[in-house]
């Protein structure tokens, strides 16, 4: 069988491993959490290497499994650095499985062919800026929501299971701010490689589109917690919801159109 959807279920099969290992004994360290880790990012970075090859694809599923790739790749980085990172996997994994799953019922759904009237090398940094900075803002994300999760847990007097396999409040608070300074910077370098693909492409800095209005309320947002937090005292649930909001709007900026015109209206 040489389907995409086929290849696609198979990347999906590669996460469950890593989806399943927080939950059992001795998951989320050493062996089981590197072993499943690693499976679950050879699986859709080869799958996402074979459709990138010589070529970019606009399709949403392609899309998709690009994100998933960049997300793990990322996750895995902070997590040798972080062992507060390697704890997110009780929120990252599902949420990777969930966006695999969509990516695989929209594998035979194809994308328009993508404009390169800007110089191949120039494009192909934005995409790369991009992909970055979808990935990072996952990882943070993720760490925002657990932070959110643990504090919930501690004002209710009631710890979850989920809340005990998840990093302390002080862990995710500190590595989401830093992924999310991070983030601030790649993604303003992502605006800015925008403008100069677009000026390329049709003559114009800015065109309002959905992925420019998106991103630029994302930075915006983004920046103003990032100041917020160091200057203004913007810290808690309320910081949590901010950095969620900015994490939707890029997700709206990247995928709402296409799923609209590829999933919905196919």
């Amino acid at each position: 069988m040489n389907s995409p959807a086929f290849f696609s279920v198979i990347a999906l099969l590669c996460l469950i491993p890593a989806t399943l290992q927080p939950w059992l004994p001795g998951g989320g360290k050493g062996f089981w959490f590197w072993g499943s880790l690693v499976l679950a990012l050879l699986g859709p970075l080869d799958w996402t290497l074979w459709q990138t090859a010589g070529h970019w694809p606009t399709a949403l599923s392609a899309d998709l499994w690009v994100m998933i790739s960049a997300s793990l790749l990322l996750w895995g980085g902070v997590s040798l650095v972080s062992g507060a990172a390697r704890r997110l996997g009780v929120l990252m994994m599902p949420y990777l499985l969930l966006l695999a799953t969509l990516a695989s019922f929209s594998a035979t759904v194809g994308g328009t062919g993508l404009s390169r009237h800007a110089p191949t090398a120039w494009v192909d940094l934005h995409i790369l800026v991009s992909v970055a900075t979808l990935g990072l803002l996952t990882v943070a994300a993720a760490a925002a929501l657990a932070c959110f999760i643990q504090s919930d847990a501690l004002k209710r007097k009631r710890p979850t299971r989920l809340s005990r396999l998840l990093p302390p409040v002080t862990d995710s608070e500190r590595l989401y701010e830093m992924l999310l300074i991070i983030s601030e910077l790649v993604l303003a370098a992502g605006v800015v490689t925008g403008m100069a693909t677009q000026f390329l492409e049709i003559g114009r800095v800015l065109q309002f589109d959905h992925k420019t209005l998106f991103s630029l309320l994302a930075f915006v947002l983004i920046g103003a917690l990032i100041a917020g937090r160091h200057w203004g005292g913007v810290r808690g649930q309320v910081a949590v919801r901010w950095a969620l909001l900015a994490y939707s709007f890029v997700l709206v900026g990247y995928f709402g159109v296409k799923f609209v015109r590829q999933v919905l209206s196919s």
